[in-house]
């Protein structure tokens, strides 16, 4: 089951400025600028991230404590893309954080890791970690690029989807993309590719599948190819497509945008609801 949205990034610069500089769009050159700048920032952050974040025991209500009528959020794991780490995730953070996320927990996995399986494993074991410290049944995920393919494959074929509730996915290869390859000497790398075989066991009926996703692809998105392969399109899965207009791969962790377009996704329950069922609400920026 599948449902798409559009979310222009950038509209009044494509009203604006209509013609083309050497074939090339002024937005593809403006992105191609905001992919620059953010590689430059997220070079200097990479350091920070390297080493995994310290967990903190969240703090349990007594059992004789008054219990006050609040909504407790479901915490959200991060999960970053290929030769990367939980920096990426620096503004996500704080975005979640000023809109009532305060349990958000990043998961680093090593550069050397050469299986999708072996990862989706691990993260499993991390989730059952944070539902015993937090008292929670349940979490919400952001995996970015490679890290939405890993999240997937643990709730469609490791049994994730009794402990995630809703799958956020950033330009996640979902079909396999054809980009790079002289980086077919990576394992996991090759597991990314049209008709691999992770990709192939993702096709594979999920029935009963609970967990919803949510997949934002950019037209712009020069780590996909096709770009359409960062649509999450399967007849047992509850998706809905969300297009982002404006912007290259690296933005989508880092754009406001995109982090409100999250933030509705894991807190408006009866809107994702409503857009399986067939509606396609529009997510627009000015």
């Amino acid at each position: 089951m599948k449902a798409t949205t559009v979310l222009p990034i950038l509209p009044l610069c494509q009203r604006l400025f209509p013609w083309r500089l050497a074939g090339l769009s002024i937005t593809l050159l403006k992105a191609t600028a905001l992919e620059i700048a953010i590689l430059a920032g997220h070079l200097l952050l990479y350091p920070s991230g390297i080493t995994q974040e310290r967990r903190a025991a969240a703090a349990l209500p007594q059992p004789d404590a008054p219990q006050l009528p609040t909504e407790r959020k479901l915490p959200v794991v991060l999960l970053h893309g290929f030769i990367d780490n939980r920096s990426v995730f620096v503004l996500l953070r704080r975005s979640l954080a000023q809109h009532g996320r305060q349990h958000v927990e990043s998961l680093n996995y090593s550069p050397l890791t050469c299986d999708i399986r072996t990862a989706a494993e691990l993260l499993g074991r991390h989730i059952e970690e944070i539902c015993e410290r937090s008292g929670h049944r349940e979490v919400d995920i952001v995996g970015h690029s490679l890290g939405g393919l890993i999240a997937r494959y643990y709730v469609q074929r490791l049994g994730g989807d009794v402990k995630v509730r809703t799958l956020v996915t950033l330009g996640t290869p979902h079909s396999g993309t054809r980009i790079a390859p002289l980086l077919d000497a990576h394992p996991i790398v090759r597991q990314m590719r049209p008709g691999s075989e992770v990709i192939e066991e993702l096709k594979q009926p999920s029935p009963d599948c609970r967990t919803r996703f949510v997949s934002f692809w950019s037209d712009l998105d020069q780590m996909m190819d096709p770009l359409d392969s960062a649509c999450l399109d399967h007849p047992d899965l509850t998706a809905h497509n969300v297009q982002v207009s404006g912007i290259g791969h690296l933005a989508l962790p880092v754009h406001p945008a995109v982090a409100n377009g999250i933030r509705q996704a894991l807190d408006a329950e009866e809107g994702m609801k409503a857009r399986a069922a067939g509606r396609t609400d529009g997510l627009t920026v000015a």
